[in-house]
């Protein structure tokens, strides 16, 4: 009875076919391709690449323009004659010119716009930089949520492995008739109750997984799976025990995947101090660089508006010649006439604003306010940033606390257990002892998987506030 009662127990642990294992998704593979693939990611990216234009437009206003024109024009009746009498005459004009503009000084003007451009740039790149920041934040927030559920999934398994040996066993007892079928069915029904929890839980896995899968861009979750990192409990048995003849439960969820024991060099690692991370924090995250920047920008926007004050100068010239005929008269051939009339022109035009209603005047306090709100928008990113460091480290403490403290009930309530399910075998507890040691168990066991991915995320959260990857 009893070897067959460690048979099933391991058939239900590994119960899984021998198949080829699909390729695990690493949490660096997950933000990796999520970044790559993301539409918000694209449309920062289109964002960049419009300051560059922008940039390049404001580089470029140094540059002459230049400009060709052509006119035909027809005239017919009566008009003014060479001699001041009106007669009707046909005439015909072809006039052609080429002109340029260069700017020489424009109240520094365009050096001006070119750094704001410049500014604008580099805020739009930290912009994108903290997109692409917040992406890594939800697949890792999700990607733990997997490495839980998987936890709950096994927790599952292992009261369908401890329900189904009871279950053996009282079938066992019965045919021998040490054990009435009361028992039996209480039992079985206890197994069918475990059976549902476990199909719970493997919808809520499938449901995570596909949450992750939706944020990667991914077509289908069929086949998706991510990379589950291996260690033993802390609260492990030693290897190869036993209890009542049975392998250790611990000993074989050490060696099943557990992942609980990742946290094990957090636990005692102490929290920095807000005011500790918020000063490193300051000089990593792109979202108070970009704030930065387009305080610095506004300057620039003063400056520029101011530049109404001031006169500009600009260097013009033109190139031109034309054609023209007279019904009347003969008149010269097309080529020779644009040569006899080829001119050219040169000269500077200055311009000195004296009255233009107050505008200049209101665009500088429209500017200086821009910039006032402008100071104000950085202080809400940096007031921002650190409540969020201070939550971070708050929830940093207490997941540490109840890492601790799920870790010593959820020893305590194994070793409750054991001593349970020994009397319970022995005839010296019945059923609803034995189920209410196993739930009690359980739920501690989950309640410690679960303060452990708390744990996992909250010190990799933290950490990445301070500047580091988030990985695990």
């Amino acid at each position: 009875m009893r070897k067959t009662a460690i048979f099933v127990l391991l058939a239900a642990i590994s119960s899984q076919p021998a198949t080829a294992q699909p390729h695990q998704w690493s949490l660096r593979e997950c933000c990796d391709y999520a970044v790559s693939h993301s539409i918000s990611i694209r449309q920062h990216e289109n964002q960049q690449r419009q300051q560059q234009v922008h940039l390049s437009t404001a580089r470029n206003s140094r540059l002459p323009d230049i400009s060709a024109s052509a006119g035909q024009s027809f005239s017919f009746g009566r008009s003014l004659t060479a001699d001041n009498t009106y007669s009707n005459t046909n005439t015909s004009s072809t006039s052609f010119s080429l002109g340029t503009s260069i700017p020489l000084f424009t109240g520094f003007q365009i050096p001006n716009q070119i750094k704001l451009q410049q500014l604008n740039l580099e805020a739009a790149i930290q912009d994108l930089e903290k997109a692409k920041n917040d992406i890594r934040m939800q697949v890792a927030q999700n990607y733990v949520q997997i490495l839980y559920n998987m936890e709950m999934l096994d927790v599952a398994r292992r009261q369908i492995a401890i329900d189904s040996m009871q279950v053996v066993r009282l079938q066992a007892m019965v045919d021998n008739g040490k054990a009435s079928g009361v028992q039996l069915s209480q039992q079985q029904a206890t197994l069918a109750q475990s059976r549902l929890t476990a199909t719970q839980a493997e919808g809520t896995l499938n449901t995570s997984l596909l949450t992750l899968t939706q944020l990667l861009e991914l077509p289908s979750a069929d086949g998706f799976t991510i990379v589950r990192p291996s260690a033993p409990t802390p609260h492990s048995a030693p290897e190869g025990a036993t209890i009542a003849g049975k392998p250790s439960l611990q000993a074989n969820e050490a060696t099943a995947g557990g992942t609980v024991g990742l946290v094990a060099a957090v636990t005692t690692e102490q929290v920095p101090s807000p005011e500790t991370v918020y000063a490193e924090a300051l000089g990593v995250k792109p979202e108070i660089a970009a704030q930065q920047l387009r305080l610095r920008a506004t300057d620039n926007n003063i400056k520029i508006a101011q530049a109404g004050y001031m006169p500009t100068l600009s260097l013009s010239g033109s190139l031109g010649s034309n054609y023209y005929t007279n019904s009347e008269f003969s008149s010269d051939g097309f080529g020779r006439q644009l040569k006899n009339n080829f001119s050219q022109y040169i000269g500077l035009n200055l311009s000195i604003p004296i009255f233009n209603r107050f505008q200049t005047r209101n665009n500088v306090r429209t500017a200086r306010i821009e910039q006032e709100n402008q100071r104000l928008q950085l202080d809400i990113t940096k007031k921002t940033l650190y409540k969020e460091i201070q939550q971070v480290c708050q929830n940093t403490l207490t997941a540490q606390a109840k890492y601790k403290s799920s870790a010593t009930a959820a020893q305590s309530s194994y070793d409750a257990f054991t001593l349970m399910q020994a009397k319970y075998e022995n005839g010296k507890a019945n059923i609803t002892e034995f189920n209410e040691a196993k739930n009690n168990y359980l739920r501690a066991e989950s309640d410690h998987v679960q303060a452990s991915y708390e744990l996992l995320y909250q010190h990799a959260l933290l950490q990445f506030y301070r500047g580091k990857d988030i990985n695990f």
